[in-house]
């Protein structure tokens, strides 16, 4: 993933993001990628045990990690020891992409040239920044707001009120009125003294034919990207965190909120003000009860409700009386 959206120092390497650190090898870095994407000028990072798998094969040049899980790495990657991974990789983002950590405002906004976009609707107050691409028969409502270097494919519809930022979206994507999407997530490193910002580098990738109802917001991804799959439709006032990946042809209802970093397979169907916490796998044809609270994986085919959400059986049998 090559970042359009975010200014990058040109030059860095690994002594120069770790002075401190008595590093023994030096490297040239290009980017910062999750494990499973990092080629061998990346730095990445593991901070989590049941990113194991994930590890142990990873093309990364260098690693950010602790002591007690360097033994999952393979010997191919540099690993530089740390106590906190996570503060540790906000700096490095911090150096590489100097400007990530706050949503600046786009100075580049100016009402659309109506020569360069010649088949796309406008409606009125409609501001566009630089080396956006919108493609063919795309209407933009009134009020809306897209910020440089977005993409938008053919056939699209984004309503009124409307902020979009370092997104990609497919053809015939959908986007109905006050939708907030590309935008910083949650994230921070809690310190002593202050709360440390974690700079989000990702990008929202919404593909073909996706729907999402108005008032929802979805955020970027932290190094990773946010994606909605296709044909996936998003009802009003949803939220997703960064790094959420939810499959094809899912249905999500009403206020229902993703935490972080949560998988989401494909014909998964989630009902009213229902919650899943982060870094969850849920698994394809999977029907999750509204108002249901989501704490850990769900295999493939099933169907829970309740808080902690259970086998629908299992909670009509809790509840029966």
């Amino acid at each position: 993933m090559k970042s359009i959206f975010f200014f990058k120092k040109k030059k860095v390497t690994l002594k120069k993001l770790f002075p401190e650190n008595k590093i023994l090898k030096d490297l040239n870095i290009d980017n910062v990628r999750p494990l499973a994407q990092a080629q061998k000028n990346d730095i990445t990072f593991f901070d989590k045990s049941n990113y194991s798998s994930e590890a142990q094969i990873t093309k990364a040049g260098a690693c950010i990690t602790t002591e007690n899980l360097k033994k999952y790495l393979n010997n191919k990657t540099y690993v530089v020891i740390v106590k906190n991974v996570l503060y540790e990789l906000a700096k490095v983002l911090g150096k590489i992409y100097m400007s990530a950590d706050i949503d600046y405002p786009d100075l580049t906004l100016k009402k659309p040239i109506k020569k360069k976009y010649k088949t796309v609707k406008f409606g009125n107050n409609v501001l566009i920044g630089k080396n956006v691409q919108i493609g063919k028969n795309s209407i933009i409502g009134s009020n809306s707001i897209i910020e440089h270097d977005v993409k938008i494919g053919d056939n699209c519809v984004i309503g009124s009120g409307v902020i979009i930022k370092n997104s990609i979206f497919g053809d015939r994507v959908v986007v109905q009125d006050n939708c907030k999407i590309g935008l910083k997530g949650f994230g921070f490193i809690p310190q002593k003294n202050k709360n440390i910002k974690f700079p989000h580098i990702g990008r929202v990738l919404i593909y073909d034919d996706a729907e999402i109802g108005s008032g929802c917001t979805i955020d970027r991804g932290s190094i990773d990207d946010t994606i909605i799959g296709s044909n996936t439709y998003l009802d009003n006032q949803v939220h997703i965190a960064h790094n959420v990946k939810i499959g094809a042809n899912c249905m999500i209802a009403g206020q229902v909120g993703f935490a972080g970093s949560a998988i989401i397979g494909d014909k998964v169907s989630i009902g009213g003000q229902a919650g899943i916490s982060g870094h969850l796998k849920i698994g394809n044809n999977v029907k999750i009860g509204g108002g249901s609270g989501v704490v850990k994986d769900i295999e493939d085919n099933q169907i829970v409700m309740g808080y902690p959400a259970v086998p629908l059986k299992d909670f009509i049998k809790k509840n029966k009386n």
